[in-house]
């Protein structure tokens, strides 16, 4: 199954990216780190279709059987990478799509304003955002080791499983409509 994730956090040593690489290597998702990739501000003018960057991602989502999203919470909210990112797109590319939902808490505040804001946005787009959602606190990180506790990452198996339910129906629906 095709999942791409599109990692959120504007640090490349932060907590989202380390989130990010730890579903990369354990399920070969191809993931779109925004920590790394030179991403334009968003202005709604015609001519950012031709960037090449803007191209190559809305064909990823586009092609994907399913997108995870991951962000930090910041001021209440997904980060500013992260919905700039995604005003480059549209129901064209996440029409019926499943999308997961990851956010990483700090300052106390708890992450769930970030994933009603990312709920709210793919709503926006006719994307079907998957119930299942999830909050990495700092706690459930392995800093030593680039990854997730053994807790955090049964519950990202978890949510990874739901996407994959979600997108196989879609799937489904999707040929049975074709006939």
């Amino acid at each position: 199954m095709n999942i791409l994730v599109i990692s959120g956090g504007p640090r490349k040593h932060g907590r989202t990216a380390i989130a990010a690489r730890f579903i990369e290597r354990t399920y070969g998702f191809h993931t779109v780190d925004l920590s790394i990739v030179d991403m334009p501000m968003y202005t709604g003018e015609e001519d950012q279709s031709s960037n090449p960057f803007v191209k190559s991602l809305r064909q990823s989502v586009l092609d994907a059987d399913a997108v995870l999203l991951l962000s930090p919470e910041y001021h209440s909210a997904m980060s500013g990478a992260l919905k700039n990112t995604l005003d480059f797109l549209s129901s064209t590319q996440f029409l019926y799509k499943s999308v997961g939902l990851i956010a990483m808490a700090g300052g106390g505040k708890g992450g769930i304003n970030c994933l009603n804001n990312m709920r709210t946005v793919m709503r926006g787009v006719y994307a079907n955002a998957i119930p299942r959602q999830l909050v990495l606190d700092p706690s459930v990180f392995d800093y030593d080791r680039d990854g997730l506790n053994r807790e955090a990452a049964e519950q990202v198996d978890g949510l990874v499983e739901e996407l994959k339910m979600y997108a196989r129906i879609a799937k489904e629906v999707k040929e049975q409509q074709l006939i």
